[in-house]
């Protein structure tokens, strides 16, 4: 394909894809920029703040009926369940266990009993932040974090803020009570919400428009029969990746628009949320870095509510314990399902053997990077970047199997339905089940060494 040619296709892209795909997501989200922008302006009035309170729960409500309609009614039920818990466990000091225990109850019987998939796929990210506030804020009045039971005014304006309440990120309760007293409106403000919102519609004309035809309109390059389902796999995987990194953007602009993500220093009032790290995820160093970067404040979470909950157990155990609560909290799909299992080995069979490897070589080679006066006696020599490039390679190599079960391709029915047990297994199946074998011989040769 010549340069005219690509010069064509693109610009037919732009016209048919890449316009017709900003105009419907601004459609879709105006309303919801303007319910943030309404928020923050009620932050900032001279008044109680249980009104304020108020304001953010309402606010909250009318972006959950605009998104969800009726079906709103199960993430509310869900609300009410959660401070019902947190009454009933006034006095108790597990109450972290315990709500976890009832929310995956909830979650896992609506999903088998009373959702049908199609609806129980819409909402079921609104459900995930409801339930990550809910069982922080538990786990934070067990720690002391919290001193005392939040009135139902402060918990309903906290778990549907609407800043968060339907792309997310989570936020602690501490954060949202910071956001609520508010700070005056500045251009650094409007500049950081700016920024996110752009970043977004930018990563959703990549995933849509620009990563489907990767392979040869923006980058001429051909295989064989193997090479071209590896390119269609990367191709797949890169349009997911960025799906993601459109919703974390937008989940940093709405939240900051709505008055969160900010903190107060010396110099004045500084504006960062930060949800993805598109760089750090397509360009790795490790995998332990990409789970981390992918989202961030779920990480974060999952880190500090179930990892160390779990890490009595054992390392190994409780890096299971945490993506199989992922696993949960995202809901019962056999997709999901085998690509967080599948990471969890991943990133545990890399870091061991990084760590292994380091240690024998005296080099800085482990999944994260190290100190400048780490005590490995080889850092910047050719054959350690050498060796850290190869382990990002392999990173991307196994992003790119993992991601290929998510073809943008499939009918919009079968896709809001979610990807079938058999989908995955003929997806990883074309790919000759590489990844995992690569996992386990890699299992094997930290065994040996």
């Amino acid at each position: 394909m010549d340069v005219w040619s690509r010069l064509q296709v693109w610009r037919e892209l732009a016209e048919s894809c890449g316009v017709a795909t900003l105009q419907q997501g601004l459609q879709q989200l105006w309303s919801l920029l303007l319910l943030c922008l309404v928020c923050r302006v009620g932050f900032r009035l001279g008044v109680a703040s249980t009104v304020k309170h108020g304001v953010s729960m309402l606010a909250g409500v009318c972006a959950l009926f605009l998104f969800f309609e009726e079906h709103m009614l199960w993430v509310l039920l869900l609300c009410a369940l959660c401070y019902l818990i947190l009454l009933l466990s006034h006095h108790s000091s597990s109450r972290g266990p315990f709500m976890s225990t009832v929310i995956l109850v909830f979650l896992v019987t609506g999903e088998w009993h009373f959702f049908n998939t199609v609806t129980w796929y819409k909402i079921r990210g609104s459900q995930m932040v409801v339930a990550m506030k809910a069982i922080s804020l538990a786990f934070d009045l067990d720690r002391g974090a919290v001193g005392s039971l939040p009135s139902p005014a402060e918990f309903l304006g906290y778990v549907l803020f609407v800043g968060t309440v339907v792309f997310g990120p989570w936020i602690t309760f501490s954060s949202y009570k910071t956001a609520v007293e508010g700070t005056r409106l500045s251009w650094s403000w409007l500049q950081s919400c700016s920024l996110s919102l752009l970043k977004s519609q930018m990563c959703l004309l990549i995933s849509s428009c620009v990563a489907p035809y990767l392979f040869p309109w923006f980058i001429p390059i051909r295989g064989n029969s193997v090479t071209e389902k590896w390119l269609r796999a990367y191709e797949t995987a890169v349009s997911f990746h960025f799906s993601n990194y459109f919703v974390g953007h937008l989940s940093e602009g709405t939240s900051m628009l709505a008055g969160a993500g900010f903190t107060r220093e010396k110099d004045g009032v500084r504006w960062h949320m930060s949800v993805v790290k598109p760089l750090s995820v397509e360009v790795p160093r490790s995998m332990v870095l990409v789970v981390t970067h992918w989202n961030i404040p779920m990480s974060r979470w999952l880190k500090t509510y179930v990892f160390k909950n779990a890490l009595k157990l054992g390392v190994f155990p409780a890096i299971m314990v945490t993506y199989t609560s992922s696993t949960l909290l995202h809901g019962l799909s056999f997709h999901l399902g085998a690509v967080l299992l599948s990471l969890g080995f991943i990133t545990y069979v890399e870091h061991v053997l990084r760590k292994k490897l380091a240690s024998i070589f005296s080099a800085c080679i482990l999944s994260r990077p190290c100190a400048p006066d780490c005590s490995h006696q080889h850092k910047k020599e050719f054959w350690v970047r050498l060796l850290n490039l190869v382990f990002s390679f392999l990173v991307i190599f196994h992003l790119t199997y993992l991601g290929s079960m998510f073809d943008p391709g499939l009918d919009e029915q079968d896709t809001e339905e979610g990807y079938t047990a058999a989908h995955t297994i003929q997806r990883w199946s074309e790919l000759n089940w590489a990844s995992h074998w690569v996992v386990f011989v890699s299992w094997i040769f930290f065994r040996l060494i």
